[in-house]
């Protein structure tokens, strides 16, 4: 993440002096909407119909909101109709790069352009604010739909339905009531808590956010011993949104964040969870371990300054999960 001030960039993650040590998230920049017919969808502007080949993806494969909208990609069986570029693991004083000298990178396989910056101001020269993936880009019109992780996946979930009949549907309507409490819960204490423990600069606004995110987690531990999923017996989106921080939080929160009171593996629905959803088809293929390990511990260098890369616990994903 990150943002460009004066041409300068700025890495927003250790701004927190304004908010008394407490890290504070931005607002996605580029709110427009794929839809099937290309009418507007509930924010930003239309003219961005569903349609093969037209759109592309930049992810880090390291960050768990770029890597939901790959969940998504795979699981609507988009990948043949979304293609995808793969930014460094490491994001350092240019941000997210497109070097290609490390395993799992693609480079800018579009414009072959060398910063993830480069992408945002091709659409606004003079844009000054932040530079984030995942990037849903247009290649007809040459802009960003969105940047918007939340907004992509519910697209992804409908609007190409049409041209690959797939209509599994992980937002249906007799649900979306009761399920944007718990996705607004997850968002706030666990996938966005994670960030406001890890970086906090005072104690203070460490226990603030560090205290919620276990509350939070023995709350989805007790709803899972009743709920295959978080919504009862059906699959939604809300089990994507927290799955990509679950499948990252012993490797990095535990230790990087400073998360520490337990782990995943320590909560007995938790890990059974998380392993189910890993071993659904299609999601390993969208995760790579060594680029989550990797650009945690050596992007974060007020965190950990001497980028020491940790040995990690050896962890079976592919244990039956019993669910």
């Amino acid at each position: 993440m990150g943002q460009l001030v004066d041409g300068v960039w700025h890495d927003e993650w250790y701004d927190t002096k304004s908010t008394g040590g407490a890290f504070k998230r931005s607002q996605a920049s580029f709110r427009n909407w794929i839809t099937a017919d290309g009418s507007a969808g509930p924010t930003g502007e239309g003219g961005f119909k569903a349609a093969p080949d037209r759109y592309h993806l930049y992810v880090s494969l390291a960050c768990p909101w770029a890597n939901r909208a790959l969940f998504f990609r795979t699981l609507k069986g988009l990948q043949d109709m979304i293609g995808v570029s793969v930014v460094h693991p490491d994001m350092l004083g240019e941000g997210w790069t497109f070097a290609t000298d490390y395993p799992g990178t693609t480079g800018d396989t579009l414009y072959g352009l060398p910063f993830a910056r480069d992408i945002y101001l091709k659409v606004k020269p003079d844009m000054s604010g932040r530079v984030t993936v995942p990037i849903l880009w247009d290649k007809e019109r040459e802009t960003i739909v969105s940047n918007e992780s939340s907004e992509i996946i519910r697209m992804f979930n409908s609007a190409f339905d049409h041209l690959t009949g797939n209509t599994d549907d992980y937002w249906p309507e007799p649900l979306r009531d009761a399920m944007e409490p718990v996705n607004d819960r997850i968002y706030d204490t666990v996938n966005n808590g994670v960030y406001k423990a890890g970086f906090a600069t005072s104690q203070g606004a460490y226990d603030n956010a560090v205290v919620p995110l276990f509350e939070s987690l023995d709350w989805l531990e007790d709803r899972l011993s009743d709920n295959r999923y978080l919504m009862g017996d059906t699959l939604t989106e809300a089990d994507w949104r927290l799955f990509s921080t679950l499948v990252r939080f012993d490797l990095v929160y535990h230790l990087h964040f400073k998360c520490n009171r337990k782990r995943i593996v320590d909560y007995p629905n938790l890990w059974a969870y998380t392993r189910e959803l890993y071993q659904w088809p299609g999601i390993a293929e969208t995760i790579n371990f060594d680029h989550i390990v990797r650009h945690y511990h050596y992007s974060h260098d007020t965190i950990n300054p001497n980028r020491i890369i940790p040995i990690n616990p050896v962890i079976d994903w592919m244990a039956p999960h019993g669910r």
